[in-house]
């Protein structure tokens, strides 16, 4: 009994000590990523002036890296790619050929100190307002196929509504060319790590196409008579709006999903670390883990089992955990709740980006959220992330956000950069990062 009592406590205080050591890191050496959105930014920042002005501003703010966003959710790329095609115009602002947007922003940013993140919009490959890009182009054949509701199995390209239109993820060609352009950048630019966006699906909606079905019928060994009744049906509830009815193969085909994410994660690191050893392979999700099964991502640790949680997950799901794969990663608070107090005065119900449905719960706020992560995450480190517009014109709740991602999580990422630009908010983005750390020292 002794024995267990002093093993309790030593267990109780190596504890203590790692957390202990952990927060001194994270005061001392956290990491504060700015993203700098490619569109957004286009005009500003193929001005190399403007860019070193701005870096500046961001290292003045206690940030230590940038990210840089080079692929379009349309799949143009800001640099001299042998791959993708390219971005030399954006909303009238055209540069010049011999001009490699990446380049200057990375060659700035390096000699000031900073690390740079490059980041790709990893499987949406077309501009469904402008109808450009490779799925309206000559990847058509790439395209995700939805099961919407009022049109039934529809091609992303022909539905209405969406802004971005998103290929299918499982489609070998697809990975290989997400791959090969991560890898050009990786080998070609002077930067610190890569970071993947919207590396998942579309929606629960995407995608049905025949061959995600073939592939399904592999995985489970079975063939799916009623497709795709068998994996859900939509129908109306009583004020006629669509809901989902789960079908007998519902589970699986959320635990298949999250395979095809999964092993893109795996085999993308793969790829990255033989291209370079030593770049850092990142990731940027939504922090809603209870309905981000939806798009298929398991963002979790591998050491935490959602089947004991949710109705939704198998006990292989866990299996498709990623969090051991990746250098780095972030996600994205994006609430107007900043404390658990906060949200409880309204327990309001929120419909994130992603979701099918608005939901409740405890890490529909900054807190929460970040809580909530530590919890999936175990041992992986996370960085709270924001984005800046849900606070609008509000600039103490914006404060507040800021220091509660440093507080709560292993550092910070904050989305966008064009946001504090238009509004003017350095002064308060500096405040609230110097407060909150003076606090944790």
């Amino acid at each position: 009994m002794k024995k267990i009592i002093i093993l309790s406590l030593v267990l109780s205080v190596f504890a203590s000590l790692n957390a202990a050591k952990r927060d001194n890191r994270s005061v001392e050496k956290r990491d504060k990523m700015m993203w700098m959105d490619l569109s957004a930014n286009w005009k500003r920042f193929t001005i190399p002036d403007s860019v070193s002005y701005y870096l500046d501003k961001t290292i003045e703010c206690g940030f230590n890296i940038v990210v840089v966003d080079v692929k379009n959710t349309d799949g143009h790329v800001a640099y001299k790619s042998n791959i993708a095609p390219r971005l030399l115009e954006w909303k009238g602002k055209k540069i010049d050929p011999d001009y490699d947007y990446l380049k200057v922003i990375v060659d700035l940013a390096k000699g000031k100190g900073l690390q740079v993140y490059v980041a790709f919009n990893q499987f949406s490959e077309g501009n469904a307002r402008l109808k450009t890009g490779p799925v309206y182009d000559d990847k058509k054949s790439w395209q995700a196929i939805n099961y919407d509701p009022e049109m039934g199995l529809t091609p992303t390209t022909k539905l209405k509504g969406p802004y971005t239109a998103f290929t299918n993820p499982a489609l070998p060609e697809v990975q290989r060319y997400e791959q090969s352009i991560l890898c050009e950048v990786a080998k070609n630019y002077n930067i610190d790590g890569i970071m993947v966006d919207r590396c998942r699906y579309d929606n629960i909606k995407s995608d049905f196409s025949q061959y995600s079905k073939m592939l399904f019928e592999r995985y489970i060994g079975k063939k799916v008579e009623r497709f795709p009744q068998d994996i859900y049906e939509w129908v109306k509830d009583a004020d006629g709006k669509y809901q989902i009815k789960e079908g007998k193969w519902f589970n699986l085909w959320i635990e298949w999903r999250a395979s095809i994410i999964y092993n893109y994660f795996k085999d993308t690191r793969k790829a990255l670390k033989k291209t370079r050893k030593d770049i850092k392979f990142a990731a940027y999700t939504g922090a809603w883990y209870p309905t981000y099964y939806e798009v298929g991502v398991n963002w979790a640790s591998k050491k935490y089992d959602p089947s004991k949680d949710f109705k939704w997950a198998t006990k292989n799901y866990k299996k498709y955990a990623f969090a051991e794969l990746l250098d780095a990663y972030t996600n994205g608070n994006y609430y107007w709740a900043v404390t658990l107090d906060e949200y409880h005065k309204t327990n309001s119900a929120v419909r994130n980006e992603t979701d099918s449905k608005a939901i409740k719960g405890d890490h529909l706020c900054v807190e929460g959220a970040c809580k909530y992560s530590r919890k999936l995450l175990g041992d992986n480190a996370f960085l709270g992330a924001m984005y800046v517009e849900s606070y609008k014109q509000d600039v103490e709740q914006f404060k507040a956000a800021v220091k509660m991602n440093l507080k709560e999580s292993d550092g910070f990422m904050l989305f966008d950069i064009v946001h504090i630009i238009n509004r003017n908010w350095w002064q308060p983005l500096k405040e609230a990062v110097v407060e909150q750390e003076g606090a944790m020292k």
